[in-house]
C-alpha cells in the first residue's frame, strides 16, 4: 500500500492531508447534526408549558438557553417575552440564524476539499505525463519501464484525488440537505412558541 503511495508522487500527500481534515469535519458533523442534539423531543412542551403557567424565570430562561441549539432560539423569545410581540418575534428569528450559521460550521472547507482534490489529481496527472514525454525524449519508447513511472504517478493521483473529492462532495450535499430540514424543524419550534403565548395572552 506504501509503495502506491509513494508512486503518486509528493501530491499524495496533500491528497492525504486533505482527506484527513475532510474525516475530522465529517465525524464532527454526523455528531453535532443529530436531531436529537439540535432540536431535542422534550424540550418543546417542557418550555411550552412553562408559558402556559407562567412559570418562566431568568434561571429557566438561562438553563434553557444551554440546552440545545432550540433552547438558545427558544431562550432569545423568552427573554423579549415582556417587550411585545414584535421584539419576541425578531429575537427568534436572530437566534435562529445563528443557530443555522452554527450548524454550518466547517462546511465550506468541506465543500473546497471536494473542489479541489479532484484538481490536485489533475495536476497530477499533467506532473505524470511530464515525465512520460521528458523520458520518452531522452530514452525513445522502447523500453516501457521507462514510462510505467510517469504512467503510474498520473493514474495513481488521479484515483486518490477522485477517492477522495466524490464523497466528500456527497457528504456537503447531504449536510446541507440536513441542516435544510433542521432549519425547518428550528422554525416550527418557534412559531408553536408564539402560539403558546398568543393562546396565553387571549
Amino acid at each position: 500500500m506504501f509503495e502506491i503511495f509513494s508512486a503518486g508522487g509528493p501530491l499524495m500527500w496533500i491528497i492525504l492531508l486533505c482527506s484527513l481534515v475532510a474525516l475530522t469535519i465529517i465525524f464532527e458533523r454526523l455528531l453535532s447534526l443529530r436531531k436529537s442534539k439540535i432540536a431535542p423531543a422534550g424540550l418543546g412542551p417542557q418550555v411550552i408549558e412553562l408559558v402556559v403557567n407562567n412559570k418562566l424565570s431568568d434561571d429557566k430562561i438561562a438553563v434553557i438557553r444551554n440546552h440545545s441549539p432550540l433552547g438558545s432560539v427558544y431562550a432569545a423569545g423568552l427573554s423579549n417575552l415582556a417587550h411585545g410581540k414584535e421584539d419576541m418575534k425578531e429575537g427568534l428569528e436572530e437566534a435562529g440564524k445563528h443557530a443555522v450559521h452554527q450548524m454550518g460550521r466547517y462546511l465550506n472547507t468541506l465543500g473546497t476539499i471536494a473542489s479541489i482534490t479532484p484538481l490536485i489529481g489533475l495536476l497530477g496527472t499533467v506532473i505524470g505525463m511530464i515525465k512520460v514525454f521528458t523520458a520518452i525524449t531522452a530514452n525513445g519508447v522502447g523500453d516501457p519501464t521507462v514510462l510505467s513511472g510517469g504512467i503510474s504517478e498520473a493514474l495513481i493521483t488521479t484515483a486518490a484525488g477522485l477517492s477522495v473529492g466524490i464523497p466528500c462532495l456527497m457528504l456537503y450535499r447531504y449536510f446541507r440537505s440536513r441542516i435544510s430540514e433542521l432549519t425547518v424543524v428550528l422554525e416550527e419550534h418557534a412559531l408553536g412558541l408564539m402560539d403558546a403565548v398568543k393562546n396565553r395572552r387571549a
